[in-house]
């Protein structure tokens, strides 16, 4: 399953996009500490395909897709 999310990120000149922090339904705002992958993947949990971040979240590996426009991450 998958879970849109909204996502603060950096737009570099180069045109590639960093996530800086993931912010959830709730207001919570968890800083992404570290970005460790970036490549075009699909997610086996919820479908779809896009460009897939493996980031570190308080020292845990995450998933974070972004599809088009739009941030997800399996739940």
């Amino acid at each position: 399953m998958k879970k849109e999310i909204t996502v603060k990120a950096t737009m570099l000149s180069t045109g590639s996009v960093v996530p800086n922090a993931i912010v959830w339904d709730d207001g919570r705002i968890f800083e992404i500490d570290k970005v460790l992958d970036k490549r075009r993947a699909a997610s086996l949990k919820g479908g779809g395909t896009g460009i897939r971040y493996t980031v570190q979240i308080d020292g845990k590996e995450k998933f974070l897709f972004l599809d088009d426009y739009t941030w997800f991450v399996e739940t």
